[in-house]
């Protein structure tokens, strides 16, 4: 289950226009050539992983020195507070005039997809996959101070990442050579709504389990 929801999120952030292809598909229009689109895929994609593998190694390396409850309670206070602000706010991104190269793609997406809170909602499954993993072995540490196992975190991310950019890649295509931007007036909201609701309930789900 699991791994579903790690490839689930991964597509799921990968239709989210907030997340990358929304900004790949207005790099193309303002370029007039599909390239444009296709170039900026790789690094909102890096962006992406960075900000997803940036949580998971700093969760990772915290557990080992606090007790995994802590961890899980912070996680979901930072989801909780976060799907709040979203609801909250949100806001149509604004385009004009971008002159970007592949740094500035990269850092984009590594602000949009932490702003987003995609590191915080692949989290408690890695974390849930490695106390699998360690019972499986016959593992003897304290389920309350267990760290994770290194592979699974990197295994986990490079699955995400894999759904994250065939999804965005496709979207980004969809969009740009039959949709247009004008697509962008109902479904931008709609899924922003569905992400920060997600993020609570997610939150609301690790307190209560």
């Amino acid at each position: 289950m699991e791994w579903n929801a790690v490839l689930f999120l991964g597509a799921y952030h990968g239709i989210n226009p907030g997340m990358g292809w929304l900004f790949a598909v207005a790099l193309g229009m303002q370029q007039g050539s599909a390239s444009g689109v296709w170039r900026a895929l790789p690094p909102i994609a890096l962006g992406h992983a960075a900000a997803v593998g940036v949580v998971l190694l700093v969760a990772g390396l915290a557990q080992m020195v606090v007790p995994l409850p802590v961890i899980k309670v912070t996680v979901a206070s930072v989801l909780v507070v976060l799907g709040l602000y979203r609801l909250w706010r949100h806001r149509h991104p604004r385009f004009g005039g971008m002159r970007v190269g592949f740094r500035d793609l990269t850092v984009w997406s590594f602000l949009m997809a932490s702003a987003h809170g995609a590191g915080f909602m692949v989290l408690p499954f890695v974390l849930a996959m490695s106390d699998h993993v360690m019972a499986a072995g016959g593992g003897h540490v304290h389920h309350a101070t267990a760290a994770p196992v290194p592979w699974m975190g990197v295994l986990a991310l490079a699955l995400h990442t894999l759904a994250y950019l065939l999804v965005l890649a496709f979207a980004a295509w969809i969009v740009y050579r039959k949709l247009g931007l004008a697509v962008l007036r109902t479904a931008w909201f709609n899924l922003d709504l569905i992400w920060a609701g997600a993020l609570v309930a997610t939150g609301l789900v690790i307190f209560c389990f």
